[in-house]
C-alpha cells in the first residue's frame, strides 16, 4: 500500500509539472461545416453545439493552466473538396490546436488526407458517416462521434421490414456519403428478403429532377428511399416524385432530417419516416436544456455530437497536459470510454478536475459517446415520422 501511494504522489507531481510548464492562454479550435451547400440548415446549430463546449471549458478555468478556448467557423461547402480544403488550411495556418469537423463525409476524407495528416491535426467529425473512413488511413488523427452508416443500413432496413416494405427505389446522392449509404441500406435489405427495384445517383444543385424521378418511378417499388441531402438534391426528388404521383411516402435517411425538409415540403410529406444518429437519457435531456437556455436547438441532427466531439478534444489535451496534437491525440479514446467517472453535459469542468487529480473519466456526453475500432461511434438512432408538418420522434434503436 504504502508504494501504491508514493507511486500516485511521484504520478500526481509528474501531472502538476506538466500542466506548469504548458503555459497554454489561448487555444483555438477549428469548426469546418458546411454553412453554404446542402446542408446549411444543419450547420448553425452544430457550430452552437462545439461552442458551447467551448465556452463551458473557459468558464471553468480548469483546462490546462486556465486556457481560454475559442473556436473559428469556416466553410467546408459540405460536397467542395477544394472549398473544404482551403478553409482547413487556413484554419491550420490561423494557429488552431484542433478541428472540429469537418462534416459530410467526401469533404472530410478530402481534408483529413490533403491537411490533417499532412500537418499533424487531430479532426473529429460530429456527422461524417461513410464507411469509406472506417478504414482510411488516418496516423491516428481522425475520429468521430457519429456512427457509421454500415449501421445506419442495418437499422433501416429493420425498419423497413417492420412496416411492411417489400420493395424500395433508391436514390442517392452523388458522392461519398451517399454512395456508401446506399450500399449499406441496399445490402442490409437484401439480406432480410427485401428487394430493391433500382439504385440510382442523383447530382445535387439541378433545377429540375423529372428525368431522375421518371427512371425511379418505371422501376416502381413500395417506398422511395432517398439517400440524400434536406437542402438541395434530396429535397428536389422528393418534390418531383409528388408532382408527378409517383410516391406519396418517402424513406428518410440521416442527411434528409431536419426541420427545413417538412417545411419546404409541406403537409405532403406526413408520413414519411426515417433515422437519424440520436440518443435519449439523461446526456441529451441536458444538453437540450443548456442549448435552449443560449437559443439554439440542441435537438438539431448532429448538433449534440458536434458538443461531444469539442468536449473530447479538450478532455483529451487535459489528460495529455499539451494543446498539441500530437501529444493529446493519443488519449481521446482513453477520455471517451470507460474506466471512469462518468461525464455529462454541464460536468466539463468537473471532468478537467479529475482529470487533473490523474483520475480516469468515462465521457458520456450529450450522444452517449462510446468510440469502438478505429475511433468511432458505436451509435444509436432515433426513429423520426413527419407528422403534421414537423418530424417527430418515435423510438430508437
Amino acid at each position: 500500500m504504502k508504494k501504491m501511494l508514493m507511486a500516485t504522489t511521484a504520478a500526481a507531481l509528474l501531472a502538476s509539472s506538466a500542466y506548469a510548464d504548458g503555459h497554454a492562454t489561448d487555444i483555438k479550435l477549428g469548426i469546418l461545416y458546411g454553412f453554404t451547400g446542402p446542408i446549411e440548415s444543419l450547420t448553425g446549430p452544430m457550430a452552437a453545439g462545439a461552442e458551447l463546449a467551448m465556452k463551458e471549458v473557459t468558464d471553468s478555468g480548469m483546462l490546462l493552466d486556465g486556457a481560454k478556448v475559442s473556436g473559428e467557423r469556416a466553410d467546408s461547402g459540405c460536397i467542395d473538396n477544394g472549398m473544404a480544403v482551403a478553409s482547413a488550411e487556413r484554419l491550420i495556418a490561423g494557429g488552431i490546436k484542433g478541428l472540429v469537423g469537418a462534416d459530410c463525409s467526401g469533404v472530410t476524407g478530402a481534408v483529413l488526407q490533403n491537411v490533417a495528416i499532412p500537418n499533424g491535426m487531430v479532426m473529429i467529425s460530429p456527422s461524417a458517416t461513410s464507411p469509406g473512413l472506417t478504414t482510411m488511413e488516418d496516423n491516428g488523427l481522425f475520429f468521430r462521434t457519429s456512427p457509421s452508416d454500415a449501421r445506419e443500413g442495418e437499422v433501416m432496413a429493420e425498419i423497413l421490414q417492420e412496416r411492411g416494405v417489400k420493395s424500395i427505389a433508391l436514390t442517392y446522392t452523388n458522392n461519398d456519403y451517399g454512395k456508401g449509404l446506399a450500399d449499406a441500406i441496399q445490402t442490409s435489405f437484401e439480406a432480410i428478403g427485401g428487394e430493391v427495384t433500382i439504385v440510382t445517383a442523383h447530382e445535387d444543385g439541378k433545377a429540375d429532377y423529372s428525368a431522375e424521378v421518371g427512371a425511379l418511378a418505371s422501376a416502381g417499388g413500395d417506398l422511395l428511399v432517398v439517400a440524400g441531402y434536406l437542402d438541395q438534391g434530396g429535397a428536389g426528388i422528393i418534390k418531383g416524385a409528388l408532382d408527378a404521383g409517383a410516391w406519396d411516402t418517402f424513406g428518410l435517411p440521416g442527411g434528409m432530417i431536419g426541420e427545413n425538409l417538412p417545411k419546404n415540403i409541406g403537409p405532403d410529406l406526413d408520413g414519411s419516416y426515417g433515422q437519424v444518429a440520436g440518443t435519449q437519457g439523461t446526456g441529451i435531456d441536458t444538453f437540450t436544456g443548456m442549448a435552449d437556455a443560449e437559443g439554439f436547438d440542441g435537438s438539431s441532427p448532429y448538433t449534440p455530437e458536434a458538443y461531444d466531439a469539442a468536449a473530447l478534444i479538450m478532455l483529451a489535451m487535459q489528460a495529455a497536459g499539451s494543446a498539441e496534437p500530437g501529444d493529446y491525440k493519443a488519449k481521446i479514446m482513453d477520455v471517451a470510454n470507460a474506466p471512469g467517472e462518468q461525464i455529462f453535459p454541464g460536468e466539463l469542468a468537473k471532468a478537467l478536475e479529475l482529470i487533473k487529480a490523474g483520475k480516469d473519466v468515462d465521457y458520456v456526453g450529450a450522444s452517449a459517446v462510446e468510440l469502438i475500432g478505429p475511433g468511432e461511434s458505436a451509435g444509436t438512432y432515433k426513429m423520426i415520422e413527419v407528422k403534421d408538418g414537423k418530424n417527430e420522434t418515435i423510438g430508437f434503436k
